[in-house]
């Protein structure tokens, strides 16, 4: 189905709201209100209709984030809206709404704060680039769309904005626009296969950023949701499995040519670090006996097993370098349900303190480089996330639990369990 604004059309409509004065204009004339909470809600009028008054212009994103919301939606995945799990539905509110209405009740009586209003705002266009990020293989140019998004994100996080880190490339936009929940998973698989015929270079961004977040979100489930059982969170996650392994089976051909080519350096160090990040929940599933859900994979998990298995020496003594310390950040010490969730917890801090952060989402996905002062803010940040999710648990197999952890002495469990797993 072809849209009735093509791709380009559509990023130039929000690269008008993103480049300029347009954002800076929206936030001063919502700050003179009197309170926080008219203006949230002057905010909140915008996210709801896309419609956006800045000065003497209007800005309309009404139409084309419509019909991609719904084309998305066919597609199986609700990017601006999250699943309620008491209600068992869609929110009706998008997530920067939901997010919004927190602060109103958190803050709402304080002054009308334009940083606050700024980081919210922002927020909202993060969501807008995630929903155009699962369009960019419309129109039969995804490598050049990827590219366009890239630049209007290095713009939302440009000098015209809040200021606020929230991803660090476009294909984090990928992950960031599913990883939800959704009752049908049904899209995950074709939207694989588009990723697969993207070029070498977006491939290996997306491997890196799933590898990463994909290991955090197994660990997660293992120690909590299925109760370190295995084989039931095989069960539970067959569409993660065949994108972990595709993320896998990229990061090992390129450390293949890195060592072949015996280049070392911070490529190198990064692929070894998301290698270990992947495989530490489930080595056995890409080393040893595969669960049902890569039974279609089998070529793919056999390629990444036998190129393991060729530099496993040398893998294993590079692996021992990211054993996590309580000294350090450590991406293995860190435990999430859904990157979304870490994401919108790093935003909400952001808005409680009334100051952008310059951690992106894919800083807590690395400890590297371990040297300058992002190293002690990442373990800052992912303490207070697990300090946000404690005060607000979930309840999963009957017990109130955080769904997010920063936990040192649960990294080295599972580090040493990995290790024990792949030397054998």
């Amino acid at each position: 189905m072809r849209q009735e604004v093509g791709f380009d059309r559509a990023c130039s409509l929000v690269e008008a709201a993103l480049r300029g004065p347009a954002r800076r204009t929206i936030v001063a004339e919502a700050a003179k209100s009197a309170d926080l909470s008219q203006a949230l809600r002057r905010l909140r009028d915008g996210m709801r209709s896309h419609q956006w008054k800045a000065g003497a212009h209007l800005i309309r994103l009404d139409r084309v984030l419509t019909a991609y919301d719904s084309q998305t939606r066919r597609d199986g995945f609700h990017v601006l809206h999250d699943w309620d799990g008491i209600a068992d539905k869609v929110n009706d509110d998008s997530i920067p709404v939901d997010v919004l209405n927190y602060l109103i009740d958190q803050r709402g009586a304080g002054p009308a704060d334009a940083p606050v209003l700024a980081i919210l705002l922002d927020y909202y266009f993060l969501h807008v680039l995630a929903l155009l990020s699962l369009r960019v293989w419309d129109d039969s140019q995804p490598d050049d769309h990827l590219d366009r998004l890239q630049q209007l994100l290095q713009t939302l996080q440009g000098p015209d904005g809040s200021g606020q880190q929230f991803a660090g490339n476009a294909e984090t936009l990928l992950l960031l626009a599913t990883s939800h929940y959704e009752l049908s998973e049904h899209g995950y698989a074709g939207l694989l296969e588009r990723v697969r015929r993207l070029n070498p270079t977006h491939r290996m961004t997306i491997a890196l950023t799933h590898a990463a977040s994909l290991g955090g979100h197994l660990r997660f489930g293992f120690e909590a949701t299925y109760g370190k059982d295995v084989a039931a969170m095989r069960t539970d996650n067959v569409t993660d499995y065949p994108w972990l392994c595709f993320a896998l089976g990229t990061l090992m051909r390129a450390y293949a040519r890195l060592h072949d080519e015996d280049l070392r350096g911070a490529e190198r160090d990064a692929i070894v670090e998301a290698l270990l990040n992947g495989l530490s929940p489930d080595v056995g599933a890409f080393v040893g006996d595969p669960p049902a859900s890569l039974s279609s994979f089998e070529g793919e998990r056999s390629d990444f097993r036998d190129l393991f298995h060729m530099y496993r020496h040398d893998l294993l003594d590079e692996f021992d370098h990211h054993r996590p310390a309580d000294q350090t950040y450590s991406p293995l010490s860190f435990f999430f349900n859904f990157s979304h969730n870490v994401l919108k917890g790093t935003v909400v801090d952001a808005l409680l303190w009334g100051e952008p952060s310059n951690l992106s989402f894919n800083d807590l996905l690395t400890g590297l480089p371990r040297e300058g002062p992002k190293g002690a803010s990442r373990v800052t940040l992912a303490k207070t996330l697990m300090g946000y999710a404690r005060a607000n648990p979930h309840r999963i197999r009957g017990r109130l639990t955080p769904v997010i952890v920063y936990d040192p002495r649960l990294g080295r469990r599972a580090f040493g369990a990995a290790m024990r797993t792949m030397r054998a």
